[in-house]
């Protein structure tokens, strides 16, 4: 009897044995993951938070320093002027992107691919990018300035037109994908009961797209109020936020008063995320209920007036994009037109080609590096069976980095990494720390991304591979991975290019030896070589157009063979 059942008793104790190890080695990662958010994002921001707290010889001093960012008039009004030009520009945006989205869904306009293609430009260059493009345009030397009628684009009019510009397409794909689900029924309704078209509008398809409005507003909002590069290029002597805690660590080496100004602008994007999630999770509940999706009917008027609407908006985006690159041809503006290349040769030293090499370098490894960490991140919250608790807290972590400010998590990292005391110093002032910058900064959407891909494949997959005595790691392999083969990419291309575009997060961390391409941009901008810095500009826009083109050719072909491994299976 016994050697009867030896057979099955070895399979079950096998099959534990599997369970075991995936459970131990699972356990371990989970621990590696929280350890690497304390190390790379909890203690930098503690170190930041201290750092507020000292005075110059780094003894404690309690609230003297806030009390003193509160007495000075000037640092004070920057708090007023970022909550201006943000609340200004997020209006502005949402309304543009909500019209544009609503042309997409809505509506049976023709060339509706090209727009939205068009529309996503934006996406692929620097936020300075539309500040140069502006300075041509309406500057002091610019072709349409007299329609500024005497007032100047360097200022909160300039910050404003540039911050809608570059956020534009953020709004539309969240507002896209929310109208994009309207309940086909509730028009079916409208109709019977002789609704006019307006109120249908008001009634069902503002209120349907209400979380996604939300959840535009708070995320522009964030994006504005906490970016640098535009009010830095554009700005003028409009002082916000973003540009005090610049010249107070770079101009003025006042730490202390950059690390309270870090955190007065930190604020207002916590509050603004945790409202964003809030709404998010609504949203998802009220999708849930959703079960005919909307057709647009032909309707001549509205078709005709959206391909206005969206024509006008796509000009303005190609305007912008041509100006930069017209701006970078041009051997001196505006006296003399002729085309030509030298401003390619990017005369002042140390902000040349080997910036733009260095950007190619920081984008690659972010996306490398970055997707294989992110995606292990989210199957390890999403497939581990054990560690709820700890698994939640993971999942936390993974979230924060989207409340933090790229300038603050850069000047959070010069405290934390640039302390003798600290082992982990010696990554300072190399390539590696602006990559490990990066990927925490753009953690939260690729973590996100990751999660959804891994949602949608069945939970009994683990549990089946371990049945038949399949060890876990090889089921990550041989399915887990080529399934989520296109979400992969697609968090590959997201950390790439905006690795190549960002500049809040790294304008504190680069050296002479590790300057990148958007960096050069702005202080080409600086020393008044502003072809030089559209030049710079234009370059990150041609690595991010091919390697976007690149992207969609294999994302295309990988679908395509995961559709038929679907259908293998």
């Amino acid at each position: 009897m016994f050697n009867t059942a030896s057979p099955a008793l070895r399979f079950i104790s096998a099959q534990k044995r599997d369970q075991d190890l995936s459970d131990r080695v699972g356990k371990f990662m989970l621990a590696a993951y929280i350890l690497m958010f304390f190390l790379f994002l909890v203690l930098p921001l503690g170190s930041l938070t201290i750092k507020s707290l000292q005075n110059a010889e780094g003894n404690f001093i309690g609230l003297d320093n806030f009390y003193t960012y509160l007495r000075e008039p000037a640092l004070f009004q920057s708090f007023f002027n970022s909550l201006f030009i943000a609340v200004t520009s997020t209006i502005i945006t949402v309304v543009l992107a909500f019209g544009f989205a609503f042309a997409l869904t809505h509506t049976r306009m023709p060339f509706k691919a090209f727009f939205r293609l068009s529309a996503l430009i934006p996406l692929l260059s620097p936020s300075i990018l539309a500040a140069i493009a502006l300075v041509y345009w309406f500057g002091n030397q610019g072709v349409l300035k007299e329609l500024l009628f005497g007032y100047t684009i360097y200022g909160p009019i300039g910050i404003v037109m540039a911050s809608v510009y570059w956020t534009f397409p953020h709004a539309l794909m969240i507002l896209s994908t929310s109208l994009s689900l309207s309940d086909a029924r509730l028009y079916e309704a409208a109709d019977v009961l002789h609704t006019s078209k307006l109120r249908a509008f008001l009634t069902i398809t503002v209120p349907g797209a209400r979380y996604g409005i939300v959840s535009t507003t708070f995320v522009i909002f964030t994006q504005v109020f906490t970016d640098f590069g535009v009010p830095k290029v554009i700005g003028g002597n409009y002082n916000v936020l973003a540009t005090d805690i610049y010249k107070e660590v770079v101009g003025m080496q006042n730490f202390q008063m950059g690390a309270v100004i870090s955190l007065v602008l930190l604020l207002p994007a916590l509050l603004a995320f945790f409202v964003d999630h809030y709404s998010r999770k609504r949203q998802v509940a009220l999708l849930s209920s959703r079960s005919v999706v909307f057709e647009p009917k032909k309707k001549p008027f509205l078709d005709l007036s959206m391909l206005i609407f969206c024509g006008s908006i796509t000009v303005i985006i190609f305007l912008m994009i041509g100006m930069a690159q017209f701006g970078a041809l041009v051997k001196f503006w505006p006296y003399n037109l002729s085309l030509t290349l030298k401003h390619y040769n990017f005369e002042v030293a140390g902000l040349g080609w080997e910036s733009f090499y260095n950007s190619v370098r920081l984008a690659f490894y972010s996306a490398v590096f970055g997707t294989a960490i992110i995606f292990v991140g989210a199957y390890i919250v999403e497939k581990l069976r054990t560690q709820e608790r700890l698994r939640n807290v993971l999942q936390l972590f993974a979230l924060i980095p989207m409340a933090v400010p790229g300038l603050v998590l850069g000047l959070a990292y010069i405290f934390y990494f640039n302390s003798s005391t600290n082992p982990l110093g010696v990554i300072y002032a190399t390539m590696a720390i602006l990559v490990i910058n990066t990927v925490v900064h753009f953690y939260t959407v690729s973590h996100l991304t990751a999660v959804t891909a891994l949602k949608q494949m069945d939970k009994e997959f683990e549990a089946v591979s371990l049945s038949l005595k399949v060890p876990i790691f090889n089921m990550f392999w041989r399915v887990t991975l080529p399934v989520c083969l296109p979400t992969i990419f697609d968090i590959l291309i997201y950390l790439f290019v905006n690795a190549m575009t960002t500049v809040s997060g790294v304008i504190f961390l680069y050296t002479y030896d590790t300057t990148l391409a958007s960096v050069s941009a702005i202080h080409l901008d600086e020393q008044g070589d502003v072809a030089g810095a559209a030049a710079m500009a234009m370059l990150i826009v041609y690595v991010s157009v091919f390697v976007r083109i690149l992207h969609a050719v294999v994302t295309k072909h990988l679908l395509w063979k995961s559709q038929a491994w679907r259908n293998r299976s």
